[in-house]
């Protein structure tokens, strides 16, 4: 099935598991997506999602791909609490370099070279990035977030 974030084709509570990666950041009303994802979600559900963190972290690159906003650590865990959702765990993950220049270069090649660059990315990058990703580490509610790009978060579809 094919929808749209702010009006899923799924019944009501339907889902014990709901994923929503790259979502949240990238529509304008995330008010309504994740109002969607808790209704799709069954009481006692599990929600594993991914945010980017921090405003004052924002560069060119997430205006690029598309994205609205980034997540303040207290603001994520009040909205997801708003809609039903007990934050667990979490984790940090994200690949993006710590060096401007090379998300500039990046950018420009996806602008300017777009098949190069992507045949680059899939074939090079990506691969390379994965090998050298370092293991999830699953920690209670969230941590210390300071300085960190993006994080995995596991949520409990509260009752009732």
């Amino acid at each position: 099935m094919h929808g749209m974030i702010g009006a899923l084709p799924c019944a009501d509570a339907r889902f014990d598991l709901v994923c929503a990666f790259d979502i949240l950041e990238h529509v304008a009303d995330d008010e309504g997506a994740l109002r969607e994802l808790a209704r799709v979600a069954a009481p006692g559900a599990t929600l594993l999602l991914s945010v980017p963190l921090h405003a004052d972290a924002w560069t060119a690159f997430d205006e690029f791909v598309g994205h609205c906003r980034r997540y303040e650590p207290e603001a994520i865990e009040a909205k997801l609490a708003a809609h039903g959702f007990a934050l667990e765990r979490s984790a940090i993950y994200g690949m993006q370099p710590k060096s401007s220049r090379l998300l500039d270069l990046g950018q420009w090649f996806l602008t300017h070279r777009r098949e190069r660059a992507m045949w680059w990315y899939n074939h090079v990058f990506m691969p390379l990035g994965l090998k050298f990703q370092k293991p999830l580490q699953w920690r209670e509610g969230l941590p210390q977030v300071d300085g960190v790009d993006e994080v995995l978060l596991i949520c409990r579809r509260r009752g009732g």
